[in-house]
Formats: C-alpha cells, sequence, structure tokens
C-alpha cells in the first residue's frame, strides 16, 4: 500500500476538501482524487461521499481513518530514523535545469555536504524534458526542472517560480519604454530548447500577434545565451537570475515590451517508492533553502 495515499487521504479527511488537501500537499486537485480513487480500488470501500463543496468520511472512511494515522505516523517516525545523517548512505543522481544551477543549487550541495556526508553526488545539467524523462527511466533519483511531471508513480510537487524577462546588450537601438513585440520581431528572440515550455510560450505568444515568421534562436545551454545576449545578436526572453551577471557588468539591460515573458515555475521530481529516502530527503532540504533564498529575481516559493 502506497503510503502517500494514506498521507493524501488524511489530509482531505482534516481539510474535508480535495482541494485544499491538493494546496496542502503542493500537488494538483486532480493527483489526489487520482490517489483516493486508487486507494478506494485497492481497499474495495467507498471512503468519501462527494458534493460540489466538500467531501465526507463514509462509514468505512471514519474506520480506515484511525488506522491510517497511525500507519502514518509510524512512518514519518521510521523515515525520520533511517534519513538521519549517520543513516543515509551512497549516491545521489540529481538532475537539474540551468536556472537552478544559476539559482540555488550551489548552496544546496554544499548544504547536503554537511548534512550527509556519507552521501556522494552524480550530477547531470540538462533540459528539464530530458532530465524528466531519465527519472521516469530511472536513471536519475531527483530533478529539479519545469513541470508538472505528470506519470505514473511519479511524485512532482512545485517549488519555485522565477521571474522572467526581455533582456537585450546595452547598445541594443532599442528605447528605454513603451516597446511591445513588434518593435523587437526583427532582432531573433533567444530562449530555451526546442519544445521546451518557455520556447512554446514564446512561439504561442508570436503567433498571437501575427509573428509567426519572427525568429526564435534556441539552446540547451542558457550560458551561451546570455553570452549572445551581451553580443547583441537578438533580444533575450529568459529568467532573470540568468542575466543578473551581464546586466551588472553593463553588458545588457532589461526592456521594457509588452506583453511580458511569463514566469517559470520549477518543480521537484522523483519517483515515489519506499527506498529512495534519500531522493525524499534531499528535495526536503531544496525546499528549505528555497524558503531562506526568495529574492527580486524569485517570485516566491510555488
Amino acid at each position: 500500500m502506497n503510503t502517500r495515499f494514506l498521507e493524501t487521504f488524511l489530509w482531505a479527511a482534516r481539510l474535508s476538501s480535495f482541494s485544499a488537501a491538493a494546496e496542502r500537499l503542493h500537488t494538483t486537485q486532480a493527483s489526489v482524487s487520482n490517489r483516493i480513487a486508487a486507494l478506494e480500488r485497492e481497499l474495495g470501500v467507498t471512503l468519501f461521499t462527494r458534493d460540489v463543496r466538500c467531501v465526507n468520511l463514509t462509514q468505512a472512511g471514519r474506520l480506515a481513518l484511525q488506522h491510517a494515522e497511525k500507519i502514518v505516523n509510524l512512518t514519518g517516525e521510521f523515515r525520520q530514523m533511517v534519513s538521519s545523517r549517520e543513516a543515509l548512505r551512497g549516491t545521489v543522481r540529481i538532475g537539474a535545469a540551468d536556472t537552478i544551477v544559476y539559482a540555488w543549487l550551489p548552496l544546496l550541495i554544499r548544504r547536503m555536504n554537511e548534512h550527509y556526508p556519507g552521501v556522494s553526488l552524480d550530477l547531470t545539467i540538462d533540459t528539464s524534458l530530458k532530465i524528466s524523462q531519465r527519472i521516469q527511466n530511472g536513471e536519475v533519483d531527483l530533478g529539479f526542472i519545469m513541470g508538472p511531471v505528470m506519470a505514473p508513480g511519479i511524485y512532482s510537487a512545485a517549488l519555485c517560480t522565477f521571474e522572467s524577462c526581455w533582456v537585450g546588450a546595452t547598445d541594443l537601438p532599442l528605447p528605454e519604454s513603451g516597446l511591445t513585440i513588434e518593435d523587437i520581431a526583427h532582432f531573433p528572440l533567444l530562449t530555451f530548447s526546442t519544445g521546451s515550455q518557455p520556447h512554446q510560450a514564446l512561439r504561442s505568444m508570436l503567433d498571437a500577434h501575427g509573428l509567426s515568421d519572427s525568429r526564435i534562436y534556441n539552446s540547451n545551454s542558457l550560458s551561451i545565451m546570455t553570452r549572445l545576449v551581451a553580443a547583441g545578436v537578438g533580444v533575450g526572453a529568459l529568467p532573470r537570475v540568468l542575466v543578473e551577471d551581464i546586466i551588472r557588468a553593463g553588458e545588457a539591460r532589461i526592456l521594457d515590451i509588452s506583453p511580458a515573458v511569463p514566469s517559470l515555475t520549477f518543480h521537484s521530481v522523483y519517483q515515489d517508492r519506499g527506498d529512495n529516502a534519500v531522493a525524499r530527503a534531499i528535495a526536503d532540504m531544496a525546499t528549505e533553502i528555497v524558503a531562506e533564498s526568495v529574492n527580486e529575481w524569485m517570485v516566491g516559493a510555488a
């Protein structure tokens, strides 16, 4: 029996709401509904009566609640015991998108070294799409990527949201403010790799303004994108954290362009199994770091 399903059942029962339980667990209402339905199928009973505004426990649900609380409490104690710095050993395979590297990943790794000296790190930096696939294939234990990842057996929780911006070289011949996307359509537009969420959002924005013929330059190396921006190759549609260095160096500036570039939300993603205590512990550590490190380029914890 999946203990995460039991935890979901507990929160739904306590809050009398699937949507409130989803908010508390940092997931979607559909995910909560699916977990409860799976638990009901496994137990062969109906746990809740459902209406538009709330959910209520059935007689079987009230009986199950007593036992579920005991199981979840014991599971929590067990996780705490095996997740101590003395107990965690081995290698954790972490995959992260470039944006996380520029933000708080070094702080996470430094804290890992302090708290889990018995854990070695195998780090992969790649696109969110590729890391998502590697997590599902069992090749990566924990990912910090643009999500969510909606796949069977995968836990995906919103972690942080980064402000994005239009950015161009300081000497790019554009006014300081009052620009529209039509004003920059003749420049190459620099963004994430083809097929990524930011690329798709930019393409949709251009299509909506009748600018389907505009050039988009893509790369899975965002450090290359920032250098191309600084060199005046085109206008970037990038997370602000990626371009802070070239802005401080006077090589680039934020451009006031309408519409704005959408913010990007990143998730902690791992296989929802009972034998991945290291991934769970480090995901929890990342959540703590995000709460501590919100600043001018991060919209906030998601």
